[in-house]
């Protein structure tokens, strides 16, 4: 007999992530953060009425497919190419700083055993962790601020897509290496066969483009593009051993030049918004247990929580300096990159399924996202009124230019 027990877990999901979201949201905070909290509340960490199951498990692969998939189609290869240097260096510091970070992090705090395999690669990957950045929240704060369309915010904006692109290519060299066995020389090889691969893709969906119709097609399309992210996707993890999420992104990134990436993302923004992205927020909460938040964890937090939040100034900034922006500028593009957000979250499940991230980790790696998410405005609201003391400097910059 069918059990139809997932039914009423969906329902239960959907309606307390939409309720917490609208609450946080009402908070100045995003909607992401009420989707983990519900997670968390409805799963075994407090009431216990949801759990994890393997089809939940499934249905929110497919989520994070989507959402990685949309964070490609945003990316505006235009305003990179324009910025490239700034924003590439920014970009660089604001990676390898966080990167060294969560490595030392989990190096010195956690059982690291040197020159253990495993251990190396899940170091590696709590720097990984560390690396994302999300700047919605970031981007509403300088539109009500007024600093949107400033130098700063085109810089916080312009480097955070070069920052996920530079993840992306950590996290396929991470999972690449799972295996002990497998060389370098092998490992190398296959990635870059993998990108060439794409670039190929990347030229036969250009070519094929110059013969649609996209006005008459444009249904169509949106469900042949998502057919063909999900077989990306499928090829990436199992015959080339690349994360799944990569092939969306990189498919997400080819399609972003085409005059039909507008109809595509109001298509996944549906689908998306109702089902698949809050069962996958919900998952990450549903996988926190905070029944083993004991006092090693709990200052592991603290710490991740800090190296989170110092090493994303300090990187970003030490790399906006270089770039010629005045010390006040460089203060802000740092707090800007602070959030994590569901880049994060998106990054540690992937970890988690690998099991480069074990279930305990979960917990620190929320109570992270959370507090970087709510820290970020809060920080800017304070730090940007400064802005206004090297805005002579940043003019004559601007004219130069």
């Amino acid at each position: 007999m069918l059990d139809y027990t997932y039914m009423l877990s969906i329902a239960i999901i959907l309606f307390s992530t939409k309720v917490f979201g609208f609450l946080t949201e009402k908070i100045k905070l995003p909607q992401v953060v009420g989707a983990l909290l519900a997670g968390v509340i409805i799963g075994p960490s407090m009431l216990g009425i949801v759990k994890d199951t393997a089809f939940l498990d499934q249905v929110s692969q497919i989520g994070v497919i989507i959402l990685m998939f949309m964070a490609g189609l945003d990316t505006d290869l235009a305003e990179i190419k324009k910025n490239s240097v700034s924003y590439l260096t920014i970009a660089i510091f604001g990676v390898i700083i966080p990167l060294i970070g969560g490595i030392l992090a989990y190096i010195l705090f956690l059982n690291f055993k040197m020159g253990a395999h495993a251990d190396i690669l899940k170091a590696v990957f709590v720097g990984v962790v560390l690396t994302a950045t999300s700047v919605s929240i970031t981007v509403e704060a300088l539109r009500e601020l007024g600093y949107a369309n400033s130098r700063v915010g085109n810089a916080i904006l312009g480097a955070a897509i070069v920052d996920d692109i530079i993840g992306i290519i950590i996290l396929t060299f991470v999972t690449s290496f799972r295996d002990a066995n497998i060389s370098m020389s092998y490992v190398l090889l296959k990635i870059a066969l993998y990108f060439v691969a794409m670039f190929v893709l990347a030229v036969i969906t250009t070519f094929l483009a110059r013969f649609l119709d996209f006005k008459t097609d444009q249904r169509r399309i949106s469900v042949y593009v998502f057919a063909l992210v999900m077989l990306v996707a499928y090829f990436s993890e199992k015959y080339v051993g690349i994360a799944d999420i990569t092939g969306a992104y990189l498919v997400g990134m080819i399609f972003s030049r085409f005059s039909v990436r507008n109809e595509i993302v109001k298509k996944m923004n549906v689908m998306s918004y109702l089902f698949f992205a809050p069962l996958f927020f919900a998952s990450i909460g549903l996988k926190t247990n905070l029944g083993k938040f004991n006092k090693d964890v709990l200052l592991f937090s603290i710490i991740l929580l800090i190296i989170a939040i110092l090493t994303k100034i300090i990187g970003a900034g030490l790399g906006a300096l270089i770039c010629k922006y005045d010390k006040y500028e460089a203060l802000n593009i740092g707090i800007g990159m602070v959030s994590r957000g569901e880049v994060a979250l998106i990054v540690a499940g992937k970890g988690n399924k690998l099991g480069l991230i074990e279930h305990t980790m979960f917990s620190p790696v929320i109570l992270m996202v959370v507090v970087t998410t709510i820290i970020t405005p809060v920080l800017l609201k304070h730090t940007l009124k400064y802005l206004g003391k090297g805005q002579t400097g940043t003019n004559e910059a601007l004219a130069s230019e």
